[in-house]
Protein backbone atom coordinates (compact mmCIF):
# COMPACT_ATOMS: atom_id res chain seq x y z
CA UNK A 1 0.00 0.00 0.00
CA UNK A 2 3.21 1.95 0.80
CA UNK A 3 4.24 1.47 -2.81
CA UNK A 4 1.24 2.66 -4.47
CA UNK A 5 0.91 6.03 -2.54
CA UNK A 6 4.58 6.63 -3.39
CA UNK A 7 3.30 6.12 -7.20
CA UNK A 8 1.21 9.72 -6.63
CA UNK A 9 4.24 11.97 -6.90
CA UNK A 10 6.05 11.74 -10.14
CA UNK A 11 8.58 14.46 -11.03
CA UNK A 12 10.78 15.51 -13.46
CA UNK A 13 14.65 15.34 -12.79
CA UNK A 14 17.81 15.20 -15.04
CA UNK A 15 20.53 13.29 -13.94
CA UNK A 16 24.35 14.49 -13.81
CA UNK A 17 25.17 11.80 -16.05
CA UNK A 18 23.05 12.68 -19.00
CA UNK A 19 24.74 16.34 -18.87
CA UNK A 20 27.79 14.38 -20.16
CA UNK A 21 26.19 13.12 -22.85
CA UNK A 22 25.76 16.45 -24.06
CA UNK A 23 29.28 17.46 -24.82
CA UNK A 24 29.60 18.57 -28.76
CA UNK A 25 31.30 15.46 -29.66
CA UNK A 26 28.15 13.68 -28.37
CA UNK A 27 26.17 15.96 -30.03
CA UNK A 28 28.90 15.91 -33.35
CA UNK A 29 28.51 11.39 -33.31
CA UNK A 30 24.59 11.87 -33.25
CA UNK A 31 23.56 13.98 -36.01
CA UNK A 32 26.79 12.17 -38.24
CA UNK A 33 24.80 9.29 -38.48
CA UNK A 34 24.94 7.43 -41.38
CA UNK A 35 28.62 7.18 -41.27
CA UNK A 36 30.41 7.96 -44.71
CA UNK A 37 30.98 5.15 -46.98
CA UNK A 38 34.33 3.26 -46.73
CA UNK A 39 37.34 4.00 -49.18
CA UNK A 40 35.90 7.02 -49.29
CA UNK A 41 38.49 10.27 -49.08
CA UNK A 42 37.64 13.17 -46.78
CA UNK A 43 35.86 13.80 -43.94
CA UNK A 44 33.04 16.13 -45.35
CA UNK A 45 29.64 15.68 -43.64
CA UNK A 46 26.86 13.78 -45.82
CA UNK A 47 24.68 15.71 -48.12
CA UNK A 48 21.43 15.57 -45.81
CA UNK A 49 23.95 16.26 -42.53
CA UNK A 50 25.00 19.93 -45.37
CA UNK A 51 21.87 20.85 -45.76
CA UNK A 52 20.20 23.98 -44.40
CA UNK A 53 16.83 22.82 -43.38
CA UNK A 54 18.55 19.81 -41.30
CA UNK A 55 20.83 22.13 -39.80
CA UNK A 56 18.42 24.21 -38.68
CA UNK A 57 16.07 21.15 -37.42
CA UNK A 58 19.46 20.18 -34.88
CA UNK A 59 19.66 23.81 -33.76
CA UNK A 60 15.94 23.56 -32.63
CA UNK A 61 16.31 20.47 -31.42
CA UNK A 62 19.48 21.45 -29.58
CA UNK A 63 17.37 24.68 -28.35
CA UNK A 64 14.59 22.23 -27.02
CA UNK A 65 17.00 19.85 -25.03
CA UNK A 66 18.81 22.89 -23.05
CA UNK A 67 15.30 24.22 -22.15
CA UNK A 68 14.48 20.54 -21.11
CA UNK A 69 17.46 20.56 -18.78
CA UNK A 70 16.61 23.81 -17.61
CA UNK A 71 13.25 22.76 -16.95
CA UNK A 72 14.46 19.76 -14.94
CA UNK A 73 17.10 22.20 -13.03
CA UNK A 74 13.80 24.44 -11.75
CA UNK A 75 12.00 21.75 -10.83
CA UNK A 76 14.93 20.02 -8.79
CA UNK A 77 13.78 22.78 -6.61
CA UNK A 78 10.36 21.84 -6.26
CA UNK A 79 11.35 18.62 -4.81
CA UNK A 80 8.91 17.27 -1.88
CA UNK A 81 11.66 18.08 0.30
CA UNK A 82 15.36 20.13 -0.51
CA UNK A 83 18.39 18.02 -1.13
CA UNK A 84 19.48 17.91 2.69
CA UNK A 85 21.31 15.00 4.53
CA UNK A 86 17.52 13.69 5.99
CA UNK A 87 17.06 12.66 2.00
CA UNK A 88 17.19 9.66 0.60
CA UNK A 89 19.18 8.11 -2.44
CA UNK A 90 17.47 5.79 -4.53
CA UNK A 91 19.91 3.09 -4.08
CA UNK A 92 19.47 3.18 -0.10
CA UNK A 93 15.67 2.90 -0.39
CA UNK A 94 14.67 -0.73 1.63
CA UNK A 95 12.41 -3.25 0.36
CA UNK A 96 9.30 -1.43 1.47
CA UNK A 97 6.39 -4.62 0.35
CA UNK A 98 5.67 -6.75 3.65
CA UNK A 99 7.21 -10.38 2.87
CA UNK A 100 9.11 -8.90 -0.10
CA UNK A 101 12.88 -9.06 -0.41
CA UNK A 102 14.96 -12.12 -1.10
CA UNK A 103 17.41 -12.01 1.47
CA UNK A 104 17.53 -12.20 5.50
CA UNK A 105 17.97 -8.83 6.11
CA UNK A 106 15.71 -8.00 3.80
CA UNK A 107 12.96 -9.56 5.04
CA UNK A 108 13.82 -8.69 8.93
CA UNK A 109 13.13 -4.92 7.23
CA UNK A 110 9.98 -5.85 5.46
CA UNK A 111 8.91 -7.27 9.25
CA UNK A 112 9.55 -3.84 10.57
CA UNK A 113 6.91 -1.95 8.49
CA UNK A 114 4.18 -4.41 8.97
CA UNK A 115 1.03 -3.40 10.54
CA UNK A 116 -0.38 -5.39 13.69
CA UNK A 117 -3.73 -7.23 13.66
CA UNK A 118 -6.85 -4.87 14.48
CA UNK A 119 -8.63 -7.99 14.75
CA UNK A 120 -11.53 -6.56 13.05
CA UNK A 121 -12.23 -3.38 15.01
CA UNK A 122 -13.64 -0.23 13.97
CA UNK A 123 -15.26 3.25 15.13
CA UNK A 124 -18.56 2.20 17.10
CA UNK A 125 -20.19 5.37 18.36
CA UNK A 126 -24.02 4.25 19.03
CA UNK A 127 -25.85 5.73 21.59
CA UNK A 128 -28.26 4.60 23.66
CA UNK A 129 -31.75 6.12 23.35
CA UNK A 130 -31.64 7.50 26.73
CA UNK A 131 -28.56 9.84 25.50
CA UNK A 132 -30.78 10.70 22.38
CA UNK A 133 -33.94 11.63 24.46
CA UNK A 134 -31.85 14.04 26.82
CA UNK A 135 -30.40 15.76 23.70
CA UNK A 136 -33.49 16.49 22.54
CA UNK A 137 -34.91 17.92 25.91
CA UNK A 138 -31.82 19.88 26.17
CA UNK A 139 -32.52 21.16 22.82
CA UNK A 140 -36.26 22.02 23.66
CA UNK A 141 -35.31 23.43 27.14
CA UNK A 142 -35.67 27.25 27.23
CA UNK A 143 -33.48 27.97 30.56
CA UNK A 144 -29.90 28.14 28.74
CA UNK A 145 -26.72 27.71 31.27
CA UNK A 146 -23.45 28.76 30.20
CA UNK A 147 -20.42 26.52 31.00
CA UNK A 148 -17.16 28.66 30.39
CA UNK A 149 -13.56 27.16 30.48
CA UNK A 150 -9.89 27.90 30.54
CA UNK A 151 -7.69 25.55 29.66
CA UNK A 152 -3.68 25.78 30.13
CA UNK A 153 -0.78 23.76 29.41
CA UNK A 154 1.05 22.51 25.69
CA UNK A 155 -1.48 21.77 23.04
CA UNK A 156 -1.65 17.95 23.88
CA UNK A 157 -2.89 19.17 27.53
CA UNK A 158 -5.24 21.39 26.00
CA UNK A 159 -6.89 19.30 23.60
CA UNK A 160 -7.23 16.64 26.80
CA UNK A 161 -9.21 19.48 28.96
CA UNK A 162 -11.28 20.37 25.83
CA UNK A 163 -12.39 16.77 25.59
CA UNK A 164 -13.73 16.68 29.46
CA UNK A 165 -15.23 20.30 28.77
CA UNK A 166 -17.27 19.29 26.47
CA UNK A 167 -18.38 16.03 28.06
CA UNK A 168 -18.70 18.43 31.89
CA UNK A 169 -21.04 20.36 29.48
CA UNK A 170 -23.38 17.69 28.56
CA UNK A 171 -23.28 16.18 32.21
CA UNK A 172 -24.67 19.73 33.11
CA UNK A 173 -26.63 20.29 30.29
CA UNK A 174 -24.97 23.60 29.51
CA UNK A 175 -23.87 25.19 26.26
CA UNK A 176 -20.16 25.10 26.20
CA UNK A 177 -18.64 28.86 25.31
CA UNK A 178 -15.94 28.20 22.77
CA UNK A 179 -12.84 27.39 25.31
CA UNK A 180 -10.13 30.02 26.31
CA UNK A 181 -7.05 28.96 25.58
CA UNK A 182 -4.48 30.60 28.69
CA UNK A 183 -1.66 32.38 27.03
CA UNK A 184 1.49 29.65 27.95
CA UNK A 185 4.11 31.69 30.20
CA UNK A 186 7.09 29.66 28.36
CA UNK A 187 6.30 29.92 24.67
CA UNK A 188 4.08 33.03 24.95
CA UNK A 189 1.46 31.91 22.55
CA UNK A 190 -1.57 33.97 22.32
CA UNK A 191 -3.42 31.44 20.01
CA UNK A 192 -7.27 31.37 20.37
CA UNK A 193 -9.30 27.93 19.97
CA UNK A 194 -9.71 29.06 16.24
CA UNK A 195 -6.54 29.93 15.38
CA UNK A 196 -5.64 26.08 16.11
CA UNK A 197 -8.75 24.12 15.46
CA UNK A 198 -11.40 24.56 12.65
CA UNK A 199 -14.36 26.23 15.22
CA UNK A 200 -17.43 25.63 12.26
CA UNK A 201 -16.45 21.76 12.22
CA UNK A 202 -16.22 21.46 16.12
CA UNK A 203 -19.73 23.01 16.36
CA UNK A 204 -21.32 20.90 13.78
CA UNK A 205 -19.78 17.78 14.89
CA UNK A 206 -20.93 18.48 18.31
CA UNK A 207 -24.32 19.80 17.16
CA UNK A 208 -26.46 16.43 18.30
CA UNK A 209 -24.66 16.52 21.78
CA UNK A 210 -23.74 19.48 22.82
CA UNK A 211 -24.65 23.22 21.81
CA UNK A 212 -21.22 25.27 21.24
CA UNK A 213 -21.72 29.01 21.11
CA UNK A 214 -18.61 31.76 20.12
CA UNK A 215 -19.56 34.17 23.00
CA UNK A 216 -21.65 34.75 25.88
CA UNK A 217 -25.42 35.78 25.22
CA UNK A 218 -25.89 39.86 26.01
CA UNK A 219 -28.30 38.39 28.66
CA UNK A 220 -25.52 36.89 30.45
CA UNK A 221 -22.58 38.93 30.14
CA UNK A 222 -23.32 41.16 33.22
CA UNK A 223 -23.87 37.76 35.21
CA UNK A 224 -21.32 36.93 37.44
CA UNK A 225 -20.24 33.59 37.27
CA UNK A 226 -19.62 30.43 39.85
CA UNK A 227 -15.87 29.89 39.56
CA UNK A 228 -14.50 27.22 40.23
CA UNK A 229 -10.52 27.05 40.23
CA UNK A 230 -9.53 23.73 40.97
CA UNK A 231 -11.58 20.29 40.40
CA UNK A 232 -10.93 17.39 42.65
CA UNK A 233 -9.26 14.13 40.90
CA UNK A 234 -11.35 11.38 39.65
CA UNK A 235 -14.36 13.38 39.38
CA UNK A 236 -17.35 11.69 38.75
CA UNK A 237 -20.60 12.68 36.63
CA UNK A 238 -22.67 12.73 40.14
CA UNK A 239 -20.23 14.65 41.93
CA UNK A 240 -20.41 17.42 39.05
CA UNK A 241 -24.42 17.80 39.26
CA UNK A 242 -23.86 18.27 43.23
CA UNK A 243 -21.40 20.24 43.08
CA UNK A 244 -22.61 22.85 40.21
CA UNK A 245 -25.87 22.17 39.38
CA UNK A 246 -27.87 24.37 41.35
CA UNK A 247 -25.85 27.33 41.49
CA UNK A 248 -25.92 26.88 37.87
CA UNK A 249 -29.19 27.01 37.51
CA UNK A 250 -29.39 30.27 39.63
CA UNK A 251 -26.64 32.45 37.84
CA UNK A 252 -26.48 30.52 34.56
CA UNK A 253 -22.89 30.90 34.22
CA UNK A 254 -20.57 28.51 35.79
CA UNK A 255 -16.37 28.93 34.93
CA UNK A 256 -13.98 26.26 35.41
CA UNK A 257 -10.29 26.33 35.57
CA UNK A 258 -7.80 23.96 35.67
CA UNK A 259 -9.16 20.67 34.52
CA UNK A 260 -6.25 19.07 33.58
CA UNK A 261 -7.54 15.09 34.09
CA UNK A 262 -9.56 15.55 36.56
CA UNK A 263 -12.63 14.13 35.53
CA UNK A 264 -13.07 10.55 35.89
CA UNK A 265 -11.58 8.42 33.19
CA UNK A 266 -14.48 5.79 33.87
CA UNK A 267 -17.75 6.86 32.89
CA UNK A 268 -20.84 5.57 31.46
CA UNK A 269 -20.75 4.02 28.18
CA UNK A 270 -22.28 6.76 26.04
CA UNK A 271 -20.17 9.98 27.64
CA UNK A 272 -16.88 7.23 26.57
CA UNK A 273 -18.19 7.30 23.26
CA UNK A 274 -18.48 11.55 23.38
CA UNK A 275 -14.91 11.85 24.80
CA UNK A 276 -13.72 9.96 21.44
CA UNK A 277 -15.96 11.50 19.34
CA UNK A 278 -14.58 14.94 20.55
CA UNK A 279 -11.01 13.47 20.25
CA UNK A 280 -11.16 11.95 17.10
CA UNK A 281 -13.75 13.77 15.21
CA UNK A 282 -14.49 16.72 16.19
CA UNK A 283 -11.14 18.52 17.11
CA UNK A 284 -10.03 19.31 13.45
CA UNK A 285 -6.62 21.22 13.21
CA UNK A 286 -7.56 24.78 11.09
CA UNK A 287 -6.79 24.26 7.45
CA UNK A 288 -3.99 26.22 7.26
CA UNK A 289 -2.22 23.99 9.68
CA UNK A 290 -3.56 20.39 8.59
CA UNK A 291 -2.70 21.68 4.50
CA UNK A 292 0.98 22.56 6.02
CA UNK A 293 1.43 19.26 8.00
CA UNK A 294 -0.53 17.40 5.12
CA UNK A 295 2.25 18.75 2.70
CA UNK A 296 5.25 17.89 4.76
CA UNK A 297 3.85 14.47 5.57
CA UNK A 298 3.30 13.79 2.06
CA UNK A 299 7.51 14.84 1.89
CA UNK A 300 7.94 12.61 3.85
CA UNK A 301 6.31 9.67 2.31
CA UNK A 302 7.25 10.66 -1.26
CA UNK A 303 10.18 7.32 -0.68
CA UNK A 304 8.50 5.12 1.06
CA UNK A 305 7.14 4.64 4.50
CA UNK A 306 8.59 6.37 7.49
CA UNK A 307 9.08 6.57 11.20
CA UNK A 308 8.09 9.27 13.53
CA UNK A 309 9.77 9.59 17.17
CA UNK A 310 8.58 11.62 19.77
CA UNK A 311 11.53 12.71 21.58
CA UNK A 312 11.45 14.09 25.36
CA UNK A 313 14.92 15.68 25.27
CA UNK A 314 14.25 19.21 26.26
CA UNK A 315 15.92 20.69 29.60
CA UNK A 316 12.46 20.77 31.27
CA UNK A 317 11.71 17.02 30.82
CA UNK A 318 15.10 16.20 32.52
CA UNK A 319 14.21 18.18 34.95
CA UNK A 320 10.98 17.38 35.84
CA UNK A 321 11.44 13.61 35.59
CA UNK A 322 14.47 13.69 38.27
CA UNK A 323 16.68 12.24 35.69
CA UNK A 324 19.64 13.04 34.23
CA UNK A 325 20.72 13.50 30.57
CA UNK A 326 24.06 11.76 30.43
CA UNK A 327 25.72 13.81 27.42
CA UNK A 328 28.66 14.74 30.19
CA UNK A 329 28.89 15.66 33.57
CA UNK A 330 28.83 19.07 33.01
CA UNK A 331 25.47 18.38 31.47
CA UNK A 332 24.01 16.39 34.52
CA UNK A 333 25.41 19.45 36.86
CA UNK A 334 23.05 21.67 35.08
CA UNK A 335 19.95 19.98 35.22
CA UNK A 336 20.57 18.78 38.90
CA UNK A 337 21.50 22.75 39.94
CA UNK A 338 18.05 24.07 37.82
CA UNK A 339 16.03 21.38 39.76
CA UNK A 340 17.70 22.65 43.35
CA UNK A 341 16.73 26.06 42.15
CA UNK A 342 13.32 25.15 41.51
CA UNK A 343 12.31 21.78 43.75
CA UNK A 344 8.57 22.22 42.78
CA UNK A 345 9.17 21.58 38.83
CA UNK A 346 10.18 17.47 40.09
CA UNK A 347 6.96 16.06 39.34
CA UNK A 348 8.29 12.48 40.63
CA UNK A 349 9.20 11.45 43.95
CA UNK A 350 12.20 13.16 44.95
CA UNK A 351 13.37 9.81 47.36
CA UNK A 352 15.28 7.71 44.97
CA UNK A 353 18.34 8.31 42.86
CA UNK A 354 18.24 8.93 39.13
CA UNK A 355 19.53 5.57 38.66
CA UNK A 356 16.60 3.75 40.69
CA UNK A 357 14.33 6.04 38.42
CA UNK A 358 15.65 5.02 35.24
CA UNK A 359 15.46 1.61 36.20
CA UNK A 360 11.84 1.83 37.45
CA UNK A 361 11.11 3.37 33.89
CA UNK A 362 10.30 6.96 34.72
CA UNK A 363 13.12 8.78 32.67
CA UNK A 364 12.78 9.74 28.67
CA UNK A 365 15.35 7.15 26.24
CA UNK A 366 18.08 8.99 25.59
CA UNK A 367 18.84 9.42 21.39
CA UNK A 368 21.45 6.27 22.47
CA UNK A 369 18.93 3.81 23.81
CA UNK A 370 15.76 4.92 21.18
CA UNK A 371 18.71 4.12 18.67
CA UNK A 372 18.91 0.63 20.07
CA UNK A 373 15.58 -0.08 20.34
CA UNK A 374 15.09 0.80 16.75
CA UNK A 375 17.95 -1.73 15.67
CA UNK A 376 16.74 -4.29 17.64
CA UNK A 377 13.23 -4.09 16.46
CA UNK A 378 14.81 -4.44 12.89
CA UNK A 379 14.05 -0.50 11.60
CA UNK A 380 16.39 -0.61 8.46
CA UNK A 381 18.89 1.84 8.91
CA UNK A 382 18.16 3.97 5.85
CA UNK A 383 14.61 4.35 7.44
CA UNK A 384 13.29 8.01 6.90
CA UNK A 385 13.08 9.16 10.63
CA UNK A 386 10.71 12.21 11.58
CA UNK A 387 11.15 13.45 14.95
CA UNK A 388 8.83 15.74 17.21
CA UNK A 389 9.69 17.77 20.06
CA UNK A 390 11.82 20.68 21.10
CA UNK A 391 15.16 21.66 20.96
CA UNK A 392 17.02 18.67 22.82
CA UNK A 393 18.96 19.58 25.46
CA UNK A 394 22.88 19.43 24.05
CA UNK A 395 21.46 20.76 20.89
CA UNK A 396 22.89 18.31 18.03
CA UNK A 397 25.25 16.62 20.04
CA UNK A 398 22.23 14.74 22.01
CA UNK A 399 21.44 13.05 18.55
CA UNK A 400 24.50 12.13 17.61
CA UNK A 401 23.90 8.74 18.63
CA UNK A 402 20.29 8.63 16.10
CA UNK A 403 21.92 10.31 13.90
CA UNK A 404 24.71 8.34 13.17
CA UNK A 405 23.16 5.08 12.79
CA UNK A 406 19.79 6.82 11.41
CA UNK A 407 21.14 9.57 8.69
CA UNK A 408 18.31 10.28 7.31
CA UNK A 409 16.85 11.87 10.64
CA UNK A 410 14.35 14.78 9.63
CA UNK A 411 12.36 17.34 11.44
CA UNK A 412 10.04 20.04 10.38
CA UNK A 413 12.46 22.78 9.88
CA UNK A 414 14.75 20.36 7.53
CA UNK A 415 12.09 19.16 5.58
CA UNK A 416 10.06 22.29 5.24
CA UNK A 417 11.35 24.72 2.13
CA UNK A 418 12.37 27.99 2.98
CA UNK A 419 9.95 30.57 4.45
CA UNK A 420 7.40 28.42 4.52
CA UNK A 421 7.62 27.36 8.44
CA UNK A 422 7.79 31.78 9.07
CA UNK A 423 3.91 32.41 9.52
CA UNK A 424 3.79 29.76 11.95
CA UNK A 425 6.93 31.09 14.04
CA UNK A 426 6.93 31.79 17.77
CA UNK A 427 3.17 30.13 18.15
CA UNK A 428 4.35 27.15 20.03
CA UNK A 429 0.80 25.55 19.11
CA UNK A 430 1.23 25.75 15.79
CA UNK A 431 4.10 23.82 15.98
CA UNK A 432 3.05 21.41 17.91
CA UNK A 433 0.17 20.89 15.38
CA UNK A 434 2.20 20.17 12.81
CA UNK A 435 4.37 17.78 14.12
CA UNK A 436 1.02 15.68 15.44
CA UNK A 437 -0.13 16.08 11.85
CA UNK A 438 3.27 14.52 10.17
CA UNK A 439 3.56 11.63 13.08
CA UNK A 440 -0.48 10.57 12.91
CA UNK A 441 -0.02 9.80 9.52
CA UNK A 442 3.40 7.74 10.25
CA UNK A 443 3.57 4.32 9.05
CA UNK A 444 5.29 3.65 12.54
CA UNK A 445 5.20 5.74 15.59
CA UNK A 446 7.60 5.49 18.97
CA UNK A 447 7.67 8.28 22.14
CA UNK A 448 10.51 7.94 24.07
CA UNK A 449 8.58 9.06 27.17
CA UNK A 450 4.76 8.86 28.32
CA UNK A 451 2.82 12.43 27.91
CA UNK A 452 -0.25 13.46 26.53
CA UNK A 453 0.64 13.35 22.99
CA UNK A 454 2.22 10.03 23.18
CA UNK A 455 -1.59 9.02 25.07
CA UNK A 456 -3.47 10.61 22.05
CA UNK A 457 -0.89 9.41 19.57
CA UNK A 458 -1.65 5.91 20.78
CA UNK A 459 -5.50 6.16 20.79
CA UNK A 460 -5.89 8.11 17.73
CA UNK A 461 -3.62 5.37 15.79
CA UNK A 462 -5.65 2.31 17.27
CA UNK A 463 -8.99 4.56 15.99
CA UNK A 464 -7.80 4.73 12.84
CA UNK A 465 -6.95 1.19 12.35
CA UNK A 466 -4.75 0.23 14.87
CA UNK A 467 -1.49 1.55 13.20
CA UNK A 468 2.18 0.39 14.37
CA UNK A 469 2.53 1.88 17.58
CA UNK A 470 5.69 1.41 19.64
CA UNK A 471 5.97 1.54 23.45
CA UNK A 472 8.84 0.94 24.91
CA UNK A 473 8.93 -1.25 27.59
CA UNK A 474 11.36 0.39 29.66
CA UNK A 475 11.36 -1.49 32.93
CA UNK A 476 11.94 -4.87 31.48
CA UNK A 477 14.18 -3.62 28.45
CA UNK A 478 16.64 -1.53 30.37
CA UNK A 479 18.72 -3.87 32.67
CA UNK A 480 19.77 -5.64 29.36
CA UNK A 481 21.08 -2.38 28.18
CA UNK A 482 23.29 -1.53 30.40
CA UNK A 483 24.71 -5.13 30.36
CA UNK A 484 27.97 -4.59 28.21
CA UNK A 485 28.38 -8.71 28.04
CA UNK A 486 25.44 -9.49 25.36
CA UNK A 487 25.79 -10.34 22.55
CA UNK A 488 23.93 -8.16 19.82
CA UNK A 489 22.19 -10.93 18.47
CA UNK A 490 20.77 -11.94 21.82
CA UNK A 491 20.40 -8.42 23.00
CA UNK A 492 17.78 -8.01 19.72
CA UNK A 493 16.58 -11.24 20.49
CA UNK A 494 15.11 -10.33 24.05
CA UNK A 495 14.18 -6.99 22.89
CA UNK A 496 11.57 -8.19 20.09
CA UNK A 497 10.58 -10.73 22.93
CA UNK A 498 9.66 -7.94 25.28
CA UNK A 499 7.59 -6.23 22.41
CA UNK A 500 5.75 -8.72 20.98
CA UNK A 501 2.86 -7.44 22.71
CA UNK A 502 3.96 -3.55 22.35
CA UNK A 503 3.07 -2.54 19.02
CA UNK A 504 0.12 -1.43 19.01
CA UNK A 505 -2.71 -4.34 18.76
CA UNK A 506 -6.11 -3.74 20.22
CA UNK A 507 -5.73 -2.98 23.73
CA UNK A 508 -8.89 -3.21 26.03
CA UNK A 509 -9.48 -0.18 28.16
CA UNK A 510 -11.70 -2.19 31.17
CA UNK A 511 -8.52 -4.29 31.33
CA UNK A 512 -6.88 -1.39 32.10
CA UNK A 513 -9.08 1.14 35.52
CA UNK A 514 -8.38 4.65 35.59
CA UNK A 515 -6.74 4.75 31.70
CA UNK A 516 -8.10 7.12 29.27
CA UNK A 517 -10.66 6.33 26.91
CA UNK A 518 -8.75 8.39 24.63
CA UNK A 519 -5.49 6.69 24.36
CA UNK A 520 -7.30 2.62 24.46
CA UNK A 521 -10.86 3.20 22.59
CA UNK A 522 -11.94 -0.43 22.78
CA UNK A 523 -14.35 -1.80 23.50
CA UNK A 524 -16.01 1.21 24.25
CA UNK A 525 -15.14 3.52 20.90
CA UNK A 526 -14.58 0.66 19.01
CA UNK A 527 -16.41 -2.64 17.92
CA UNK A 528 -15.32 -5.51 15.81
CA UNK A 529 -19.08 -6.33 14.64
CA UNK A 530 -20.93 -5.12 12.20
CA UNK A 531 -22.40 -1.53 14.19
CA UNK A 532 -20.14 0.56 12.85
CA UNK A 533 -20.68 4.21 12.21
CA UNK A 534 -18.56 7.45 11.37
CA UNK A 535 -19.69 10.20 13.15
CA UNK A 536 -18.47 13.83 12.20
Amino acid sequence: MARAKTKQLSYISVPSQLIHLLSSSALHSFHLSPQKAPGKAGHRLPSLARSPRFLLLSFFFLLVLLRTLSIGSELDRLLPFPPLPCSTSSSQQSVWAVGGGGDGVRNVESEFWRQPDGMGYRPCLNLSEEYRAESEAARRSRRRKYLLVVVSGGLNQQRNQIVDAVVIARILGAALVVPVLQVNVIWGDESEFSDIFDLEHFKKVLADDVKIVSSLPSTHIRTRPVEEKQTPLHASPGWIKNRYLKRLNREGVLLLRGLDSRLSKDLPPDLQKLRCKVAFHALRFAAPIQEFGNKLAMRMRSKGPYIALHLRLEKDVWVRTGCLPGLSPEYDAIVQKERKLRPKLLTGRSNITHHERKLAGFCPLSALEVTRLLKALGAPTDARIYWAGGEPFGGPEALRPLISEYPHLCNKENISLPGELKPFARKASFLAAIDYIVCEQSDVFMPSHGGNMGHLMQGHRAYGGHRKFITPNKRQMLPFFLDPSLPESEFNRIIKELHQGSLGQPEWRTDKVGKDVTAFPVPECMCNGTSTIAAG
